[in-house]
Parts: structure tokens; C-alpha cells; sequence
């Protein structure tokens, strides 16, 4: 669909779905998008979108409760792969698209010690360890859990990749979602931890931690992919279609989004 058509189809879409005659969106929402989804829909609701109830988590969390049943409309993950799984076993309407893409950032409270440059990102964790290892504190390290969160996984190939993540395990703290993990980066125990830099732009979190960029090399890419459920409603289906106007990625930029400029077709996902 050109991007004429869909702003075109975006457009219509609001215009059927004002409160009065739908009702209001069901989203599961990655946690990265915490701080940016409202602003979202704030503008989505100005202009005459209806309602929004909003479920953030992390992705593979909900990829379990939406094969299980559980009644969302729109899902934006953090990754592909937990909507193109869903896809494949026919839980959501199509393979949907990719809405953005995500980065990976150290974040630490500030006084903590030296912020990495970006050409050193990993030196806190390093100084870390090495504290550790002198038996002078055990500094903690936050990230989201791998075992579900996207970007719990890309802190975990960033360590891989340094050599560090079998060093850092004594020091470790997993978040259930990645929004869980920046909050455990900036607690008083912690040396600071490896969350999304959509987090760290937050005025809540900006205020009181310092943050550096990882190298988008130091991981796989954080291509987040959002898809509609079968029996999505006339709201739903309105947002969707905004969320990939030129509004909405202008929103997503300045949470440190970059667009999707990488063809829309799904990666490999085996």
C-alpha cells in the first residue's frame, strides 16, 4: 500500500471510529514504548481517534497471552519474531509491519562513576567486575530478562560479544520487562544497566541518570514489528493505520527511535 493509500485509509479510519459509535482500542504495548505510546495517543485521540486502554509488558510475555487467548486487538512488540511466530500459528491478521527501530543504552545514576564513551560503552560494566573481583562491593548490572524481553536480549549479545557476559553473572539483576530494568539500573546497589534508550530520553528518567549509546553493531537490530488480531475492531484497525503516518514516527523519533527505513518484509526468522 502506497503512503498516500494508507494516510488516505488512516484518515477514514477516524472518521468511522469516533467514541460514540466504537469502542476503545485493547493494546499490549512493548515496555520501551512506556513514555512515547501516550504522547501517541494523545495526538491519535485529537484527532478523533477513539479511546486507547493500553497493557505495556514484555514482548514475549505477551505473545504467550495473546496464543492463549488473551482479548488484544494491536500488539507492537519490541522484536519481530514474537509477532511473526503469532503470525505463522494464525493468531494475528497478517505478519504486520515494522513501526520503528529500537536502541540499546547504558544508563547510570549520575556520581556512580565515569560514563563510557560511546567507542567504549562497556567500561562501567568492566570497572564492574574488576570492583567485584577485588572484593571491594558487588555492583550491580541491570537488564531485562532475555528469556522475553527483546531487549534483554540485545544486552546480552552486547556482553557476549565484549566477552563479559559469563564475568557479570555474580552482578546481574534481570527486570521482568525492560521499564523494570531501567528503574534496577538506578537504584542505590547498581553501577547502572543496558535498557532502551526510548527509556532513558523519558523526563522522568532523563532528570536523574546519565546515558550513553551502545553501538548498534554490538547486537542484532531492534526492528520492532506491530500486527492486528483477526477480530480487531474499527479502533484498533484506525490506530494501526496511524501509527504508520509521518506524525506518529516524528512522536517515535524523539524517544530515540529511528524509522523503518529497512524493507518491510519479515527477517528470517528461523
Amino acid at each position: 500500500m502506497t503512503a498516500v493509500l494508507r494516510l488516505a485509509l488512516a484518515a477514514w479510519l477516524l472518521a468511522i471510529a469516533s467514541p460514540a459509535i466504537a469502542g476503545p482500542a485493547t493494546v499490549a504495548a512493548a515496555s520501551s514504548l512506556q513514555f512515547a505510546f501516550p504522547e501517541l495517543v494523545e495526538r491519535f485521540r485529537a484527532q478523533g481517534g477513539a479511546p486507547v486502554r493500553i497493557n505495556y509488558g514484555a514482548s514475549g510475555n505477551f505473545r504467550r497471552q495473546i496464543a492463549q487467548g488473551a482479548p488484544f486487538e494491536l500488539f507492537l512488540s519490541a522484536d519481530e519474531q514474537s509477532v511473526l511466530a503469532l503470525d505463522e500459528e494464525g493468531f494475528t491478521e497478517d505478519a504486520g509491519v515494522v513501526y520503528a527501530v529500537g536502541r540499546l543504552a547504558w544508563i547510570q545514576p549520575p556520581g556512580r562513576g565515569a560514563l563510557p564513551s560511546e567507542e567504549d560503552a562497556l567500561s562501567a560494566v568492566e570497572a564492574a567486575i574488576a570492583t567485584h573481583r577485588a572484593g571491594e562491593g558487588r555492583p550491580r548490572l541491570a537488564l531485562a530478562n532475555p528469556e522475553h524481553a527483546p531487549y534483554g536480549i540485545a544486552a546480552r549479545q552486547t556482553l557476549q560479544q565484549a566477552g563479559l557476559w559469563e564475568d557479570s553473572a555474580p552482578l546481574r539483576v534481570m527486570g521482568e520487562n525492560v521499564s523494570q530494568a531501567a528503574r534496577f539500573a538506578l537504584a542505590d546497589e547498581a553501577r547502572g544497566g543496558l535498557v532502551a534508550y526510548s527509556l532513558a530520553l523519558a523526563p522522568t528518567l532523563a532528570a536523574r541518570a546519565e546515558v550513553v549509546l551502545i553501538p548498534d553493531d554490538r547486537h542484532a537490530p531492534l526492528r520492532q514489528r506491530m500486527a492486528l488480531m483477526p477480530d480487531a475492531g474499527a479502533s484498533a484497525r484506525a490506530l494501526y493505520a496511524w501509527l504508520q503516518g509521518k506524525e506518529a514516527r516524528e512522536i517515535l523519533a524523539r524517544f530515540g527511535f529511528q524509522p523503518p527505513t529497512l524493507p518491510q518484509a519479515p527477517a528470517d526468522a528461523s
